[in-house]
């Protein structure tokens, strides 16, 4: 019976080989898979806020990972000799996913959000800077651990974190800081247009950032504790009367 099928391929998303004698090494590999969980991450937030800049980031997030793609085979650099692993590897796309994803996220943080404050000054600062170490020791260790595991070499994976260094920050400009500062120019129209089209409407796609310094999350708050406080009454009230 003749074979109808091509050359098969192997794609190694979920396939991570470490060390199984070490706990750091599972570790490692645990930590490696976190970029491919976080796409489902941006999909549920993007249909369950419909907030502009968690689409835009989402959007940038795919555009990195073509561009790795088109990198990847253009140069078709090898993974060093040691690797076990397929395909070309110039630059990292673990990496680069990690450099784009926390240096978006740490901008938007930075420029735009408004933490609840506790009141003290210094547990604010201090909560804030616990965030955006723990964004990019998580991006760093993502992206150590594609050294450790024997996936890349160092330079792959610097260069590979640069442009996603650089294209969270471009494309953050683009996207929110421009449009923000100079909402007349060809990016502020831009943005209103995503924002403001038949379809998004439709959609109900917004911009709760641009309304909010907090993206609406303390009025959706209030909003919710009062509906709660006027049940709890009712459930008072009707209790007594039984």
């Amino acid at each position: 019976m003749a074979n109808h099928h091509g050359p098969q391929a192997s794609l190694d998303l979920t396939h991570v080989l470490y060390d199984d004698s070490s706990y750091f090494s599972l570790v490692l590999a645990l930590v490696t898979l976190t970029p491919i969980l976080l796409m489902p991450a941006y999909a549920a937030l993007a249909f369950q806020t419909r907030e502009y800049i968690i689409i835009m980031m989402w959007a940038g997030q795919f555009a990195g990972e073509a561009l790795n793609l088109v990198l990847k085979h253009a140069i078709k650099q090898e993974r060093p000799s040691y690797s076990a692993a397929n395909g070309y590897g110039f630059p990292s796309s673990h990496s680069q996913y990690m450099g784009y994803f926390a240096s978006f996220l740490m901008l938007h943080l930075y420029f735009r959000h408004r933490f609840a404050t506790t009141g003290y000054r210094i547990l604010d600062q201090t909560w804030r800077a616990i965030i955006y170490l723990a964004l990019a020791a998580w991006a760093f260790v993502v992206a150590y651990s594609r050294y450790y595991l024997r996936y890349h070499s160092v330079a792959q994976i610097l260069w590979g974190f640069g442009i996603g260094v650089a294209l969270g920050v471009s494309f953050y400009a683009v996207c929110e800081f421009i449009p923000r500062r100079r909402p007349t120019s060809i990016f502020g129209t831009f943005k209103s247009f995503l924002v403001e089209n038949p379809v998004s409407t439709w959609l109900q796609i917004r911009d709760g950032w641009d309304v909010w310094a907090d993206g609406g999350r303390e009025a959706e708050w209030l909003r919710w504790r009062a509906e709660w406080d006027r049940r709890q009454v009712s459930n008072s009230i009707r209790k007594k009367e039984t």
